[in-house]
């Protein structure tokens, strides 16, 4: 183990104790906030320190063995055993790597997809249909609740654009990787003479914002246009001004939601996607100086990279950032996304061990 790993393990262990002291003291059960701060921090560092006694047990194991290796009728039995506890070791300091690994804190965090057709025409904007009911697919499977905020479809079907709003336990984690272009190779309806089309969509996948902690919104830097919604509905779209359209002036941002029949539903989502964008552009701006020396595996986050391509002639679906081929390509537009969901949360954690390892704790 590292000696600057151990030093902060070391660190941590004497602030174990110190929370036990901490909680056990009258002054602090007086203080509800600052018991449930200490409460808080005291089981998030408890199995961290438990791994690392472990770890030391096993480093006592090794020196005890070594001892009885000079002992030539007790070799063998040493051999086994400093085997076993450099074992034990190796594994446990990759646990307590990975446990100090930084959290996201907007791991936890529902979410807002938003799907855009790009190049390809009517053929884009099937494709945007195929990939937002593959999220919805993988959404259902996962127990999330999924709610269409706003919708443009196109004429043909599927969707010039959508934004969905993913609802349930850890969808930020599992969905943050999503975000960039996505490019679909197959054979069109609409192509007579059978050759493959190549078109594309864009994803983003933005945490849903606290509006109180996360972004502050002048109310001056909004302008708020009410607007006769466009699409199917029936007579009640003629009739009512309810769809909402908001532009932030600072930022040119502009949402609009006209889903829902009512107006003040629909400006109170619209203002909630709004939040996320602002929230989002401030986080891509922030970790954009942080890593300006080092690029991420899992892509620099530039939503018009290109991502994954589906090839539906040859079946596969290949994800260009980890090198990742399936030839389950039906599977997977089923909402089948565990393996690349996976995949790419193995390599980001793998890079973050790396830059652990190669940086001063």
């Amino acid at each position: 183990m590292k000696p600057s790993l151990r030093t902060r393990l070391e660190g941590l262990a004497t602030r174990l104790v110190e929370l036990d002291h901490l909680l056990a003291a009258p002054e602090t059960a007086a203080d509800m906030d600052r018991f449930r701060s200490y409460a808080r921090e005291h089981s998030e560092l408890t199995p961290v320190v438990e791994r690392f006694l472990s770890w030391k047990g096993a480093e006592g194991d090794l020196a005890t063995a070594e001892e009885l290796a000079a002992d030539p009728s007790m070799r063998a039995y040493a051999e086994d055993e400093k085997r076993a506890a450099r074992e034990r070791m190796e594994a446990l300091e990759a646990d307590l790597q990975a446990a100090l690994l930084p959290r996201d804190a907007n791991d936890t965090r529902n979410v807002f997809l938003e799907v855009r057709a790009g190049t390809g025409g009517d053929e884009s904007a099937l494709f945007a249909g195929d990939l937002i009911r593959m999220y919805t697919r993988y959404a259902e499977r996962q127990g999330w609740k999924v709610e269409v905020v706003s919708s443009s479809p196109s004429d043909l079907g599927g969707y010039r654009e959508i934004i969905v709003r993913i609802v349930g336990e850890g969808v930020y984690a599992k969905l943050k990787f999503e975000s960039g272009g996505h490019r679909v190779q197959r054979v069109p309806e609409t192509e007579a003479q059978g050759r493959i089309h190549t078109s594309a969509c864009t994803i983003a996948v933005l945490a849903e914002a606290d509006p109180v902690a996360d972004i502050q919104i002048n109310p001056a830097d909004l302008r708020i246009d009410t607007v006769r919604a466009s699409g199917a509905g029936g007579q009640h779209v003629n009739r009512t001004d309810s769809a909402v359209r908001i532009t932030h002036l600072p930022t040119g941002l502009v949402v609009e939601c006209q889903d829902d029949r009512s107006q003040h539903r629909n400006r109170a989502s619209a203002m909630a996607v709004l939040a996320s964008r602002l929230a989002d552009k401030e986080r891509a701006e922030r970790h954009q100086k942080e890593a300006a020396e080092r690029k991420s595996l899992i892509g620099s986050g530039d939503r018009s990279e290109r991502i994954r391509t589906y090839n539906f002639p040859q079946g596969r679906v290949t994800d260009h950032r980890i090198n990742l081929t399936l030839y389950r390509i039906d599977a997977i537009m089923d909402g089948d996304l565990d393996e690349i969901v996976a995949a790419l949360a193995r390599e980001f954690q793998a890079e973050q061990l790396a830059a652990l390892a190669g940086e001063p704790l």
